[in-house]
């Protein structure tokens, strides 16, 4: 497998994660308003399990997904399994901008695990990052007031999930390929799921089977494209490359459900960006010529 180090395939690889996370965040909005979260992400996996067949034949089949770290898949997948629920019911509380400008805070916390434990440089720009990321979130949330939603504390639960998912996907893919990664997801999360998605089962209409097929195949390859990203970059290089996905969603949102950003939420995205822009720059010591 290529593990060639490239910021150009890393950042094309990480324009199809997204694409499809974008049209997650709507299909997710939609299919939420008839069913429940925990048959969604069941129906997700099974779907998704059957969409990934082809890629798993043209990687040898089931026996070349065999893996010597089932561990770290159950533990990656069941943080990954908690982080997505939460991201869903989020959806359903606030804004489609406003969950994604706290989900943005998923580079800070895997900056801090990468560095911890995946022995990846914490450079004066990653710490100012952290720290951006941090004020931002302050001002979207502003605990100050008393107004916090619900809403926003499980998206800010989520985003620390899906940063401890990323790290984990990082170590993996070291020792994994992106298709065996993606499998054990599907694999352990529908395993996760089953019983509560049976218990409160009903049986979906048909624009809502449409919505979760949409689901499913992007939930499903979009992992498949942030595992190819991994492959060539950095995690704290690849996840920066994500940025835009904050204003583009609250555009969506704007556009398709006519939800307004106040001027703290704008203003704490703008921070959470810049931090993660700090990421972007190069870890050697030569300092950024003007202009660049």
């Amino acid at each position: 497998m290529d593990r060639t180090p490239s910021k150009p395939r890393a950042a094309l690889w990480m324009a199809g994660w997204l694409a499809q996370m974008l049209i997650v965040a709507v299909a997710g909005r939609e299919t939420t308003r008839e069913l429940n979260v925990f048959q969604i992400m069941e129906v997700r996996s099974i779907i998704g399990f059957l969409m990934l067949y082809p890629l798993i034949h043209m990687h040898g089949g089931f026996a070349a997904m065999k893996t010597s770290r089932p561990l770290q898949h159950i533990g990656r997948n069941l943080v990954h399994y908690a982080a997505q629920l939460g991201w869903f019911f989020a959806l359903t509380l606030i804004p489609l901008g406003q969950v994604v400008s706290i989900e943005f805070t998923m580079p800070i916390w895997t900056a801090i695990l990468a560095a911890s434990f995946l022995g990846e440089r914490m450079t004066v720009w990653k710490i100012s990052a952290i720290v951006l990321g941090v004020v931002g979130v302050i001002i979207i949330v502003r605990p100050a007031t008393g107004e916090i939603n619900p809403g926003q504390l499980i998206a800010l639960g989520a985003a620390v999930g899906f940063g401890i998912s990323i790290a984990m996907m990082k170590s993996l893919t070291r020792t994994e390929n992106a298709v065996a990664i993606i499998f054990w997801m599907l694999v352990i999360q529908g395993a996760a799921g089953f019983f509560p998605a049976l218990y409160v089962w009903i049986w979906p209409t048909t624009h809502a089977w449409g919505w979760m097929v949409v689901i499913a195949f992007c939930g499903t390859f979009s992992h498949y494209c942030m595992a190819r990203a991994m492959l060539h970059a950095d995690a704290t290089v690849v996840l920066p490359m994500d940025f835009l996905r904050v204003p583009l969603t609250a555009t969506a949102g704007w556009l398709i459900y006519s939800e307004q950003l106040d001027v703290f939420t704008v203003l704490g995205a703008m921070l959470i960006l810049a931090g993660n822009l700090l990421n972007l720059r190069a870890p050697g010591p030569a300092p950024a010529r003007a202009g660049t």
